[in-house]
């Protein structure tokens, strides 16, 4: 789903405030979550334990709660960081193209736009491009480190 066009879309009737931007990106960035939580259940529901479990009389919800849903988390878990870069660029080229924050408010979109409207500054603009590819690279860095610590066939 295209969430830049529905957010400048909404952008354009409502007045976006923060509270507004955080809670639409909230709303359409779950979705992502889908296909990794679903493909760990299907996963799941085929361990011995799981079968076991099954075999002792539990009932499902405890058996979904309990034991597969702590595994689906590993793969939600590794998967939140790429989904939360992914929501900074939204909010960083709202911004920049002034669907975002009102004018005046601190953002990286903001900087962008005014690195872009003063290139007599360069200094604006590189500022916030180091930031932003920073950020980017920090949080790719942390999914890739939650990913390892949670990875049950690289434990020695």
């Amino acid at each position: 789903m295209p969430v830049l066009f529905i957010l400048i879309i909404l952008s354009s009737i409502v007045q976006p405030s923060f509270w507004i931007l955080l809670g639409i990106t909230l709303i359409f960035s779950w979705m992502s979550f889908v296909g990794p939580v679903r493909a760990e259940f299907l996963r799941g529901r085929n361990f011995e334990y799981v079968l076991s479990a099954k075999a002792m009389g539990m009932n499902d919800s405890r058996i979904m709660f309990r034991h597969i849903l702590p595994n689906a988390m590993v793969a939600t878990l590794t998967f939140m960081p790429f989904t939360l870069s992914g929501s900074v660029v939204t909010l960083t080229s709202l911004d920049f193209l002034g669907f975002g924050l009102p004018p005046g408010s601190p953002s990286l979109g903001e900087l962008l736009a005014q690195g872009k409207a003063n290139l007599q500054a360069p200094w604006l603009g590189i500022t916030a491009f180091t930031v932003l590819a920073l950020l980017m690279g920090l949080l790719v860095f942390m999914g890739e480190a939650v990913r390892d610590a949670l990875d049950p066939r690289t434990r020695y």
